[in-house]
């Protein structure tokens, strides 16, 4: 009979911006995600809405402890989240460390260790803060891979007791799978640009502990063709080879 090693992590998974709410509460900054009450399919808006259902999430914010002990009651090992980088870094480098969105971020992970519950920390998920979109545009700016490596610095450097298992980018190739407006060839240039911010992050992560574990999540579409006829199975290929024309 086949087993599961006895480390086997069972858990779950979720994002800052997806559940954690308080948006603009104890320092945080505003994220790209917070005027975004569509996600990638609306337009963003000026300043958030009431119609942005991520503005309050479930009140991870406030509620953390009970949702973890729940964690626990389900028999979760691990729990992989986000750390908002905008309740980090609310104004970029240069604007400072926001200190009340570290401790959050401590607490959280102290109380995932009470249980039991090993954290795996995911850096960044589509939700840079709106004052590094304004002051330098978007990942073609190389300036983001010097702002991504300093703010995992800070989290590496301030966790590392509680935390040893990271991911720098969630579905890091995502732009790939989408119509970028601007063009491949843009949506490449950030690709690029991620990757030298999320290669500069394992490095800085390892001078910090060489036993820290850093990876990479990466998208994965599948889709399968309609009979087994030929026709179809080479028209599901050509299709899958348009994602990444």
């Amino acid at each position: 009979m086949i087993k599961f090693p006895e480390n086997f992590l069972w858990g779950g998974a979720t994002a800052a911006n997806q559940f954690e709410g308080a948006y603009n509460e104890d320092g945080k900054g505003l994220s790209i995600q917070d005027v975004m009450p569509k996600g990638i399919t609306g337009a963003a808006t000026e300043e958030p809405t009431a119609d942005n259902m991520k503005l309050i999430g479930i009140d991870f914010y406030h509620r953390y402890k009970e949702d973890i002990a729940l964690f626990a009651e389900l028999g979760f090992t691990t729990f992989n989240t986000t750390i908002s980088w905008a309740r980090i870094y609310p104004h970029g480098v240069e604007g400072g460390v926001n200190q009340e969105g570290l401790e959050f971020y401590r607490n959280v992970f102290k109380e995932c260790r009470k249980y039991g519950i090993d954290p795996v920390i995911t850096l960044y998920k589509y939700d840079e803060p709106v004052y590094l979109e304004e002051t330098y545009g978007d990942w073609t700016n190389r300036e983001m891979i010097h702002q991504f490596v300093e703010f995992a610095r800070e989290c590496f450097t301030g966790y590392k007791d509680l935390v040893d298992k990271w991911l720098t980018f969630n579905e890091i190739n995502i732009l790939l799978h989408f119509d970028v407006k601007e063009g491949k060839q843009v949506a490449f240039e950030e690709l690029h640009n991620q990757m030298v911010a999320a290669a500069k992050a394992v490095k800085v992560a390892h001078e910090i502990d060489k036993n820290i574990s850093v990876g990479c999540m990466i998208a994965g579409f599948c889709s399968y063709p309609y009979t087994c006829d030929p026709e179809d199975v080479i028209a599901n290929y050509k299709e899958f080879q348009n994602k990444f024309a």
